[in-house]
């Protein structure tokens, strides 16, 4: 929570931060942060006073939120791929295709877009039969688990998420891929060693918060179910709830100049 939410602080405090990478990276740590105060808080009750019971209502929005996140954070990982594919493909158009509002644009089609379709999966899981034992196998609400609860045949259903899972996760992830072997055809046809250095670098941290985040959340969504899954899905879960929004914030400002001087700037102003 502190990492992530000095991230967004230094980058709305120092205006060499205020560019497109930048605020997509500030999205990514805001995502963070509403992920960790959705899931960590009901699942430290449960631990903690060893009382592990959760409403339905709370339940359904612990679902939407979860999902919400997720689903932004594949988009907002996707247009942050586009970003550097102007910066490294086009960097003479780059300030004109990647103005302000262009890309605070592209961030608000992500949250909508991701927010509405959740939505509407909540919805549609809230409308099943639910006739007990309710007890939900994972540390919260997650949809391969609640269905696990539903008393009727969920084939389809499990069918139709798993195509929406497809598109919602595969689409960008297709996306990121076409975007870096644009990228990397113009790198290695640079002839400064340097210079190819110095492209890629720009692009690690991206590349390390995709590979985070698709091994996990594919593992969930994008394997047959089975009880022997869903125990394997608790662990990949931990992963993502817990320490992938610990590690983002040492990704983003590890090896990364311009971060690093915004936090001398600020601590100089304090000092």
């Amino acid at each position: 929570m502190l990492g992530n939410s000095l991230i967004i602080f230094l980058i709305w405090a120092d205006s060499r931060l205020h560019t497109a990478m930048y605020f997509f990276i500030g999205n990514l740590s805001l995502l963070d942060i509403l992920f960790t105060m959705i899931t960590v808080p009901q699942m430290l009750v449960h631990l903690v006073f060893a009382v592990n019971i959760i409403s339905f209502n709370r339940c359904m929005a612990q679902l939407n939120l979860a999902l919400s996140c997720g689903m932004t954070e594949c988009f907002i990982l996707a247009f942050m791929s586009y970003d550097r594919y102007v910066a490294i493909c086009h960097p003479l158009q780059y300030p004109t295709i990647m103005r302000m509002q262009v890309y605070m644009k592209m961030a608000g089609v992500c949250w909508i877009i991701a927010f509405l379709n959740t939505a509407t999966l909540t919805a549609l899981t809230a409308s099943f039969p639910f006739c007990g034992p309710n007890r939900v196998n994972h540390f919260y609400c997650e949809l391969p688990a609640i269905l696990q609860l539903v008393c009727m045949d969920t084939y389809m259903v499990e069918l139709l998420i798993f195509a929406l899972s497809v598109v919602v996760l595969m689409l960008p992830f297709t996306f990121i891929v076409v975007s870096y072997i644009h990228i990397a055809r113009v790198v290695l046809s640079m002839r400064s060693a340097r210079g190819r250095q110095r492209a890629f670098s720009t692009c690690a941290t991206h590349l390390t918060v995709v590979t985070l985040f698709y091994s996990t959340i594919g593992f969930t969504y994008l394997q047959p179910r089975s009880r022997h899954a869903a125990d394997q899905e608790k662990r990949a879960s931990v992963f993502y709830a817990l320490v992938s929004p610990m590690l983002n914030p040492i990704i983003y400002s590890l090896r990364n100049k311009e971060v690093k001087g915004a936090l001398s700037k600020v601590m100089g102003k304090v000092s």
